[in-house]
Protein backbone atom coordinates (compact mmCIF):
# COMPACT_ATOMS: atom_id res chain seq x y z
CA UNK A 1 0.00 0.00 0.00
CA UNK A 2 1.79 3.60 -0.87
CA UNK A 3 2.18 5.73 1.78
CA UNK A 4 2.25 9.10 -0.32
CA UNK A 5 -0.20 10.97 1.42
CA UNK A 6 -0.38 13.22 -1.50
CA UNK A 7 -3.68 12.51 -3.48
CA UNK A 8 -5.42 12.70 -0.01
CA UNK A 9 -3.88 16.24 0.70
CA UNK A 10 -5.21 17.52 -2.30
CA UNK A 11 -8.73 16.60 -1.74
CA UNK A 12 -8.52 17.90 1.16
CA UNK A 13 -7.03 21.74 -0.25
CA UNK A 14 -9.74 21.70 -2.38
CA UNK A 15 -12.29 21.96 0.32
CA UNK A 16 -12.65 25.83 1.32
CA UNK A 17 -13.02 25.05 4.87
CA UNK A 18 -12.59 28.27 6.33
CA UNK A 19 -13.04 28.28 10.11
CA UNK A 20 -15.47 27.23 11.13
CA UNK A 21 -16.47 25.36 7.80
CA UNK A 22 -15.55 21.57 7.49
CA UNK A 23 -16.83 21.99 3.93
CA UNK A 24 -17.18 18.10 3.96
CA UNK A 25 -13.10 17.38 4.91
CA UNK A 26 -14.42 15.09 7.96
CA UNK A 27 -16.90 13.10 5.77
CA UNK A 28 -14.39 12.21 3.54
CA UNK A 29 -11.91 11.15 6.46
CA UNK A 30 -14.92 8.92 8.13
CA UNK A 31 -15.92 7.41 5.04
CA UNK A 32 -12.09 5.95 4.64
CA UNK A 33 -11.49 5.21 7.79
CA UNK A 34 -15.24 3.57 8.18
CA UNK A 35 -13.93 1.44 4.95
CA UNK A 36 -11.35 -0.49 7.38
CA UNK A 37 -13.24 -0.75 10.78
CA UNK A 38 -13.37 2.49 12.48
CA UNK A 39 -16.61 3.65 14.30
CA UNK A 40 -17.46 7.10 13.10
CA UNK A 41 -19.02 9.94 15.61
CA UNK A 42 -19.57 13.48 14.15
CA UNK A 43 -20.20 15.69 16.67
CA UNK A 44 -21.86 19.21 15.86
CA UNK A 45 -21.97 22.26 18.15
CA UNK A 46 -23.22 24.90 16.51
CA UNK A 47 -21.54 26.30 13.33
CA UNK A 48 -18.68 23.85 14.33
CA UNK A 49 -18.14 20.00 13.00
CA UNK A 50 -16.54 17.65 14.74
CA UNK A 51 -14.90 14.00 14.18
CA UNK A 52 -14.46 11.21 17.10
CA UNK A 53 -13.59 8.19 14.69
CA UNK A 54 -12.41 4.86 17.17
CA UNK A 55 -11.18 1.51 15.93
CA UNK A 56 -11.06 -1.18 18.73
CA UNK A 57 -11.71 -0.91 22.41
CA UNK A 58 -8.53 -2.15 24.46
CA UNK A 59 -5.90 -0.10 26.02
CA UNK A 60 -3.88 1.63 25.09
CA UNK A 61 -5.65 4.01 23.16
CA UNK A 62 -3.33 6.15 20.31
CA UNK A 63 -5.34 9.03 19.01
CA UNK A 64 -4.44 11.47 16.02
CA UNK A 65 -5.65 14.87 16.41
CA UNK A 66 -6.01 17.61 14.08
CA UNK A 67 -8.45 20.46 12.51
CA UNK A 68 -9.77 20.34 9.03
CA UNK A 69 -10.25 24.12 9.44
CA UNK A 70 -7.84 26.55 7.98
CA UNK A 71 -7.43 30.28 8.41
CA UNK A 72 -8.80 33.30 6.09
CA UNK A 73 -6.35 33.20 2.58
CA UNK A 74 -5.53 37.07 2.55
CA UNK A 75 -5.91 39.27 -0.75
CA UNK A 76 -6.26 36.52 -3.32
CA UNK A 77 -4.96 38.42 -5.80
CA UNK A 78 -0.97 38.59 -4.02
CA UNK A 79 -1.29 34.42 -4.24
CA UNK A 80 0.83 32.71 -6.82
CA UNK A 81 -1.67 30.05 -7.67
CA UNK A 82 -5.62 29.61 -6.44
CA UNK A 83 -5.00 28.32 -2.19
CA UNK A 84 -7.58 26.49 -3.06
CA UNK A 85 -6.41 24.97 -6.04
CA UNK A 86 -3.56 22.48 -4.97
CA UNK A 87 -0.74 23.25 -7.04
CA UNK A 88 2.53 21.23 -7.69
CA UNK A 89 6.01 23.68 -8.44
CA UNK A 90 8.98 23.57 -7.84
CA UNK A 91 8.86 20.22 -5.59
CA UNK A 92 6.04 21.69 -3.30
CA UNK A 93 2.58 21.37 -3.02
CA UNK A 94 0.66 25.01 -2.67
CA UNK A 95 -2.47 25.69 -1.14
CA UNK A 96 -4.33 26.50 2.04
CA UNK A 97 -3.91 24.29 4.67
CA UNK A 98 -0.88 22.58 2.73
CA UNK A 99 1.22 22.69 6.28
CA UNK A 100 -1.28 23.68 8.70
CA UNK A 101 -2.55 20.92 8.36
CA UNK A 102 -4.34 19.18 6.01
CA UNK A 103 -0.64 17.42 4.85
CA UNK A 104 -0.74 16.05 8.49
CA UNK A 105 -4.18 14.95 8.34
CA UNK A 106 -3.81 13.13 5.37
CA UNK A 107 -0.99 11.51 6.71
CA UNK A 108 -2.56 10.56 9.64
CA UNK A 109 -4.91 8.31 7.31
CA UNK A 110 -2.42 6.67 5.18
CA UNK A 111 -0.40 5.40 7.89
CA UNK A 112 -3.47 4.04 9.75
CA UNK A 113 -4.94 2.43 6.64
CA UNK A 114 -1.35 0.65 6.23
CA UNK A 115 -0.59 -0.10 9.81
CA UNK A 116 -4.50 -1.88 9.83
CA UNK A 117 -3.26 -3.67 6.19
CA UNK A 118 -0.53 -5.23 8.00
CA UNK A 119 -1.77 -5.61 11.28
CA UNK A 120 -6.10 -6.29 11.28
CA UNK A 121 -5.84 -7.20 14.89
CA UNK A 122 -3.18 -5.17 16.16
CA UNK A 123 -3.19 -4.17 19.98
CA UNK A 124 -4.83 -1.72 21.85
CA UNK A 125 -7.44 0.87 19.71
CA UNK A 126 -6.86 3.66 17.22
CA UNK A 127 -8.58 6.87 17.36
CA UNK A 128 -9.07 10.39 15.55
CA UNK A 129 -10.12 13.93 17.31
CA UNK A 130 -10.33 15.80 14.18
CA UNK A 131 -12.46 19.84 14.71
CA UNK A 132 -12.92 22.44 12.26
CA UNK A 133 -12.81 24.83 15.71
CA UNK A 134 -9.12 25.33 15.65
CA UNK A 135 -7.99 28.78 13.96
CA UNK A 136 -11.24 30.52 15.20
CA UNK A 137 -12.46 30.56 18.95
CA UNK A 138 -11.99 27.06 19.79
CA UNK A 139 -15.03 27.26 21.99
CA UNK A 140 -16.87 24.26 20.47
CA UNK A 141 -14.05 22.03 18.81
CA UNK A 142 -12.02 20.13 20.76
CA UNK A 143 -13.05 20.85 23.99
CA UNK A 144 -16.58 19.81 23.45
CA UNK A 145 -15.89 16.24 22.25
CA UNK A 146 -13.04 15.99 25.18
CA UNK A 147 -15.82 16.97 27.63
CA UNK A 148 -17.76 14.44 25.90
CA UNK A 149 -15.09 11.96 26.04
CA UNK A 150 -14.83 12.49 29.64
CA UNK A 151 -18.32 12.15 30.77
CA UNK A 152 -18.27 8.50 28.67
CA UNK A 153 -14.94 7.88 30.55
CA UNK A 154 -12.74 7.15 27.62
CA UNK A 155 -9.27 8.25 27.88
CA UNK A 156 -6.79 8.46 25.76
CA UNK A 157 -3.26 7.00 26.45
CA UNK A 158 -1.17 8.55 23.60
CA UNK A 159 -1.66 11.55 20.99
CA UNK A 160 -0.17 12.73 18.41
CA UNK A 161 -1.42 16.52 17.37
CA UNK A 162 -0.18 17.25 13.74
CA UNK A 163 0.74 20.49 14.54
CA UNK A 164 3.00 22.03 12.19
CA UNK A 165 5.96 21.87 14.23
CA UNK A 166 9.03 21.43 12.56
CA UNK A 167 11.20 24.39 11.96
CA UNK A 168 13.77 24.08 9.02
CA UNK A 169 13.32 20.06 8.19
CA UNK A 170 10.95 17.50 8.43
CA UNK A 171 11.06 16.27 12.37
CA UNK A 172 14.07 18.63 13.53
CA UNK A 173 11.41 19.52 16.17
CA UNK A 174 8.51 18.38 18.07
CA UNK A 175 5.76 19.43 21.19
CA UNK A 176 6.09 17.55 24.11
CA UNK A 177 4.16 20.63 26.01
CA UNK A 178 3.09 23.71 25.73
CA UNK A 179 2.69 27.25 28.18
CA UNK A 180 -0.56 28.30 29.67
CA UNK A 181 -2.18 31.33 28.49
CA UNK A 182 -3.43 33.62 30.98
CA UNK A 183 -5.34 36.97 29.98
CA UNK A 184 -6.35 40.10 31.71
CA UNK A 185 -8.49 43.13 31.23
CA UNK A 186 -7.75 45.35 33.38
CA UNK A 187 -9.59 48.58 34.53
CA UNK A 188 -8.20 51.67 36.84
CA UNK A 189 -10.77 54.16 37.50
CA UNK A 190 -9.34 57.62 38.75
CA UNK A 191 -11.43 61.20 38.59
CA UNK A 192 -11.69 62.80 35.54
CA UNK A 193 -11.08 66.78 35.55
CA UNK A 194 -9.45 69.48 33.34
CA UNK A 195 -5.70 69.23 33.23
CA UNK A 196 -4.76 72.15 34.88
CA UNK A 197 -6.72 71.82 38.19
CA UNK A 198 -4.57 68.47 39.02
CA UNK A 199 -5.87 69.04 42.80
CA UNK A 200 -9.38 68.16 41.68
CA UNK A 201 -8.58 65.12 39.14
CA UNK A 202 -7.27 61.33 39.99
CA UNK A 203 -5.16 60.82 37.03
CA UNK A 204 -5.44 56.96 36.54
CA UNK A 205 -2.63 56.50 33.74
CA UNK A 206 0.28 58.76 36.80
CA UNK A 207 -1.96 56.06 38.97
CA UNK A 208 -1.00 52.70 37.63
CA UNK A 209 2.65 53.48 36.34
CA UNK A 210 4.27 52.47 39.80
CA UNK A 211 2.21 48.97 39.53
CA UNK A 212 2.70 48.07 35.77
CA UNK A 213 6.98 49.22 36.42
CA UNK A 214 6.47 46.28 39.60
CA UNK A 215 4.64 44.15 37.23
CA UNK A 216 7.33 44.03 34.89
CA UNK A 217 10.15 44.05 36.79
CA UNK A 218 8.58 40.78 39.04
CA UNK A 219 10.08 37.20 38.51
CA UNK A 220 6.88 35.15 38.31
CA UNK A 221 9.18 31.88 38.43
CA UNK A 222 12.24 30.22 36.98
CA UNK A 223 10.74 28.07 34.16
CA UNK A 224 12.09 24.22 34.37
CA UNK A 225 14.06 22.28 32.13
CA UNK A 226 11.94 22.34 29.43
CA UNK A 227 9.80 25.99 29.92
CA UNK A 228 11.44 29.28 30.03
CA UNK A 229 10.15 31.53 33.29
CA UNK A 230 6.68 33.07 32.66
CA UNK A 231 6.49 36.11 31.15
CA UNK A 232 4.42 38.90 31.79
CA UNK A 233 3.41 41.37 28.43
CA UNK A 234 1.05 44.07 28.04
CA UNK A 235 -0.45 44.35 24.58
CA UNK A 236 -2.62 47.36 25.05
CA UNK A 237 -3.12 50.33 27.26
CA UNK A 238 -6.00 52.58 26.29
CA UNK A 239 -6.92 55.96 28.18
CA UNK A 240 -8.05 59.42 27.42
CA UNK A 241 -11.56 61.20 26.36
CA UNK A 242 -9.11 63.02 22.64
CA UNK A 243 -9.10 66.15 24.26
CA UNK A 244 -5.35 67.16 25.29
CA UNK A 245 -6.49 69.05 28.71
CA UNK A 246 -8.63 66.55 30.57
CA UNK A 247 -7.56 64.10 32.87
CA UNK A 248 -9.34 60.74 32.08
CA UNK A 249 -11.33 59.17 34.33
CA UNK A 250 -10.66 55.60 33.41
CA UNK A 251 -7.51 53.50 31.88
CA UNK A 252 -8.20 50.13 30.38
CA UNK A 253 -5.03 47.85 29.90
CA UNK A 254 -4.78 44.70 28.19
CA UNK A 255 -1.98 41.82 29.16
CA UNK A 256 -1.00 38.45 28.91
CA UNK A 257 1.03 35.84 30.90
CA UNK A 258 2.59 33.19 29.48
CA UNK A 259 3.01 30.38 32.03
CA UNK A 260 5.07 27.46 33.10
CA UNK A 261 4.29 24.68 34.89
CA UNK A 262 5.84 26.25 37.58
CA UNK A 263 2.90 28.64 37.96
CA UNK A 264 -0.60 28.43 38.26
CA UNK A 265 -3.29 30.50 37.12
CA UNK A 266 -4.30 31.11 40.66
CA UNK A 267 -1.16 32.12 42.10
CA UNK A 268 -0.40 34.66 38.97
CA UNK A 269 -4.17 36.01 39.44
CA UNK A 270 -3.28 36.28 43.21
CA UNK A 271 0.12 37.95 42.70
CA UNK A 272 -1.38 40.44 40.21
CA UNK A 273 -3.75 41.25 42.69
CA UNK A 274 -1.10 42.10 45.49
CA UNK A 275 0.99 43.80 43.42
CA UNK A 276 -2.15 46.56 42.53
CA UNK A 277 -3.80 46.47 45.76
CA UNK A 278 0.01 47.86 47.10
CA UNK A 279 -0.48 50.63 45.22
CA UNK A 280 -3.68 51.67 46.54
CA UNK A 281 -5.32 50.87 42.93
CA UNK A 282 -9.41 51.41 42.27
CA UNK A 283 -9.43 48.66 40.00
CA UNK A 284 -11.11 45.39 38.24
CA UNK A 285 -9.78 42.75 36.37
CA UNK A 286 -11.54 40.57 33.76
CA UNK A 287 -9.57 37.62 33.65
CA UNK A 288 -9.73 34.55 30.22
CA UNK A 289 -7.89 31.32 30.70
CA UNK A 290 -7.20 30.29 27.29
CA UNK A 291 -5.40 26.92 28.75
CA UNK A 292 -3.49 25.79 31.12
CA UNK A 293 0.45 24.37 30.45
CA UNK A 294 0.79 20.90 29.76
CA UNK A 295 3.50 18.88 29.84
CA UNK A 296 4.42 15.08 28.07
CA UNK A 297 7.82 13.70 29.89
CA UNK A 298 10.18 11.30 28.80
CA UNK A 299 8.56 8.31 28.35
CA UNK A 300 6.95 5.96 26.13
CA UNK A 301 5.62 8.49 23.33
CA UNK A 302 8.51 10.71 22.71
CA UNK A 303 10.79 7.47 22.57
CA UNK A 304 8.41 6.15 19.95
CA UNK A 305 8.73 9.69 18.39
CA UNK A 306 11.85 10.05 18.52
CA UNK A 307 12.77 6.78 17.23
CA UNK A 308 10.00 7.23 13.82
CA UNK A 309 11.75 10.38 13.15
CA UNK A 310 15.50 9.48 13.80
CA UNK A 311 14.38 6.53 11.39
CA UNK A 312 13.10 7.78 8.61
CA UNK A 313 14.08 11.10 8.51
CA UNK A 314 17.71 10.62 9.82
CA UNK A 315 16.90 14.00 11.80
CA UNK A 316 17.40 13.80 15.74
CA UNK A 317 14.20 15.64 17.02
CA UNK A 318 14.36 18.16 19.35
CA UNK A 319 11.86 18.44 22.55
CA UNK A 320 10.00 21.79 22.36
CA UNK A 321 7.76 23.63 24.36
CA UNK A 322 8.17 26.90 22.33
CA UNK A 323 5.35 28.96 20.50
CA UNK A 324 1.65 29.43 21.29
CA UNK A 325 -1.08 27.14 22.29
CA UNK A 326 -2.65 24.64 20.37
CA UNK A 327 -5.75 22.19 21.08
CA UNK A 328 -3.50 19.72 22.99
CA UNK A 329 -4.16 21.87 25.46
CA UNK A 330 -7.78 20.83 26.02
CA UNK A 331 -6.71 16.80 25.26
CA UNK A 332 -4.41 16.87 28.11
CA UNK A 333 -7.39 16.89 30.51
CA UNK A 334 -7.76 13.26 29.61
CA UNK A 335 -4.46 11.80 27.79
CA UNK A 336 -1.44 11.95 29.68
CA UNK A 337 1.25 12.01 26.82
CA UNK A 338 0.58 14.22 24.51
CA UNK A 339 3.02 15.15 20.99
CA UNK A 340 2.97 17.44 17.78
CA UNK A 341 4.85 16.45 15.15
CA UNK A 342 4.10 17.83 11.68
CA UNK A 343 5.61 19.47 8.91
CA UNK A 344 7.84 22.43 8.85
CA UNK A 345 6.16 25.64 9.73
CA UNK A 346 7.59 28.66 7.99
CA UNK A 347 5.14 29.08 5.07
CA UNK A 348 1.72 28.65 7.80
CA UNK A 349 -0.76 31.30 7.78
CA UNK A 350 0.78 32.97 5.00
CA UNK A 351 0.86 33.76 1.22
CA UNK A 352 1.56 30.94 -1.15
CA UNK A 353 1.72 28.07 1.81
CA UNK A 354 3.33 25.16 1.17
CA UNK A 355 4.92 21.61 1.76
CA UNK A 356 7.98 20.15 0.44
CA UNK A 357 6.68 16.88 -1.25
CA UNK A 358 9.55 14.65 0.17
CA UNK A 359 7.95 15.45 3.44
CA UNK A 360 4.59 14.47 2.64
CA UNK A 361 6.14 11.35 1.59
CA UNK A 362 8.59 10.69 5.29
CA UNK A 363 5.34 12.42 7.39
CA UNK A 364 3.18 9.00 7.09
CA UNK A 365 6.24 6.53 7.36
CA UNK A 366 7.10 8.44 10.69
CA UNK A 367 3.67 7.63 11.87
CA UNK A 368 3.26 4.00 10.95
CA UNK A 369 6.26 3.47 12.71
CA UNK A 370 4.98 4.94 15.77
CA UNK A 371 2.15 3.15 15.61
CA UNK A 372 3.89 -0.14 15.13
CA UNK A 373 6.13 0.88 18.50
CA UNK A 374 2.95 1.39 20.65
CA UNK A 375 0.62 -0.89 19.59
CA UNK A 376 2.38 -4.17 18.54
Amino acid sequence: MSLNALDLTQELIRRRSLTPEDDGCQALLAERLARIGFGCESIHCGAVTNLWARRGSAKPLLCFAGHTDVVPTGPLEQWKSDPFVPTIKDGRLFGRGAADMKSSIAAFVVAVESFVAENPNHAGSIAFLITSDEEGPSVDGTVRVVERLRARSEPIDFCIVGEPSSVNTLGDMIKNGRRGSLSGKLTVRGVQGHIAYPHLVRNPILMLAPALAELGAMQWDSGSEFFPPTSFQVSNIHAGTGANNVVPGSLEMDFNFRFSTASTAESLKERTNAALQRHGLDYTIEWNLSGNPFLTERGALVAAVQSAIRSVAGVEAELSTSGGTSDGRFIADICPQIVELGPVNASIHKLDEHIDLPALEQLPRIYLEILRALLR
